[in-house]
């Protein structure tokens, strides 16, 4: 479940922000050009990572004025103005010190509030940055940018210059899309764009005088790598990380789990191993039936909303019945239950709710150990699930032999399914449609 939403008064504006985690150590976390807290949590890889962040930080996240969920504002915002939405926020929370972790331009603010508030300032951390705004965009690539923000923004079609690897996954861009939407609108993002325009600030960097960490990878097409290198290069004592990669996304691509890893060590001076527990779960898997063409029939904006429908009401559904949302595939979800008949009830519940809407679903279900890793689960019942999920045909909620003996008694009854192969596990499966 995402953090609570909150508001800190900055002046006559409101920042929204959200405190999440239980490291030791504080961090505030400062976004790139446009921002929405929210809507983070709604991208399962960003979510990941930033449940990861929270395991060895207690995070400060925030939308800059003007964007998300913050107040918008008539006048181009300043960075003396966005300095003290920082500290507005830092005093909300109660919190005198912080490393300070600005994600790029994020990380021009970040640099320029550690420079003049070490008091506050208990490290640095930027990602994918710059100094000057020219290293991130030309004023060839900037009217461009303006000309796609009055013809396509919120359409998610820019989602690649940010993360190339995700080249082809539908669910990105239109999770992209709706990002776009939600932090600014169109005429904003332009005037904020045209304020970005100004940013320098080569000649305030020996004046960093806190801890500093700066990460790049060295093909990012957002923001060339040499930027990062004279970030590194003028503030005195910074440590420098170059990764391999092209995405400027830093919870997207291969080595996302590295720049956590990077700043862990940095901040606590130790990486933590990945804590593994088994269990006995039950395993659940949903998938929309038919969802590509159902995409393409709608088109993205109609596909987008109703997508944004399901997931509310299967969040609500494995809320209701305890269920432990594992991750969000796109068009469904995995979640694991400690009990197997409230694993069945509640994907008989999200079958029922979501037709309501338009939408037929289908569900496999097991029970067996599972590696709980982080915000993971691993084994082969994860497997299982899957492969029984794949079998199920529209309506139905498809269960292991194991399951349905597990259940007995419960009221919940069965019909025979068959017996089946499951690519790539062993033996042949008993299978049951449940039902009410």
């Amino acid at each position: 479940m995402q953090p609570r939403t909150q508001y800190a008064k900055s002046g006559d504006v409101h920042i929204a922000y959200q405190v999440f985690g239980e490291g030791a150590v504080d961090l505030v976390f400062v976004p790139g050009f446009v921002s929405h807290i929210e809507n983070y949590w709604d991208e399962p890889n960003f979510a990941r990572w930033l449940r990861r962040l929270g395991n060895f930080s207690r995070v400060i996240m925030f939308d800059k004025r003007g964007t998300g969920l913050s107040d918008q504002v008539s006048e181009l915002p300043g960075m003396d103005q966005r300095m003290d939405d920082v500290r507005a926020v830092m005093d909300a929370v109660g919190i005198e010190r912080a490393a300070i972790f600005g994600i790029s331009e994020g990380g021009s603010l970040a640099t320029l509030f550690a420079a003049s508030h070490p008091e506050r300032s208990q490290a640095l951390i930027i990602y994918g940055g710059f100094a000057q705004f020219s290293d991130w965009m030309t004023q060839e690539a900037l009217e461009s940018l303006f000309q796609y923000i009055d013809k396509s923004w919120g359409s998610g079609e820019g989602w690649l210059k940010f993360a190339p690897t995700k080249e082809g996954d539908l669910a990105f861009q239109q999770w992209w899309g709706k990002f776009e939407r939600l932090g600014a609108s169109p005429g904003a993002v332009t005037t904020l764009m045209r304020m970005n325009s100004q940013i320098d600030i080569t000649e305030i960097l020996p004046s960093v005088n806190v801890p500093t960490l700066v990460i790049h990878r060295k093909d990012d097409l957002l923001v060339r790598v040499e930027a990062g290198r004279l970030l590194a290069e003028r503030i005195p004592g910074a440590k420098y990380v170059e990764l391999s990669g092209a995405d400027h996304l830093p919870f997207v691509g291969e080595n996302s789990d590295r720049i956590l890893d990077e700043m862990e060590h940095f901040l606590t001076g130790e990486t933590s191993t990945p804590s593994v527990e088994r269990v006995l779960a039950t395993v659940v898997f949903t998938d929309i039936v038919g969802s590509t063409a159902r995409a393409e029939a709608l088109g993205d904006q109609a596909w987008g909303d109703l997508l944004d429908l399901h997931d509310k009401a299967v969040r609500k559904e494995l809320e209701r019945f305890r269920g432990n949302e594992v991750k969000w595939t796109g068009d469904g979800f995995l979640a694991a239950f400690d009990g197997p008949a409230r694993a069945i009830q509640c994907a008989l519940a999200i079958v029922s709710t979501v037709r309501a809407l338009g939408i037929e679903v289908r569900a496999g279900i097991h029970t067996g150990e599972v590696d709980f890793v982080k915000n993971d689960i691993r084994g082969i019942a994860v497997h299982i699930a899957s492969r029984v999920a794949d079998l199920a045909n529209a309506g139905d909620v498809v269960v292991s032999r194991t399951v349905k003996d597990l259940v007995a008694g419960s009221g919940i009854a069965f019909q025979d399914y068959g017996t089946h192969e499951l690519k790539g596990v062993p033996d042949r499966w008993m299978l049951f449609r449940a039902s009410g």
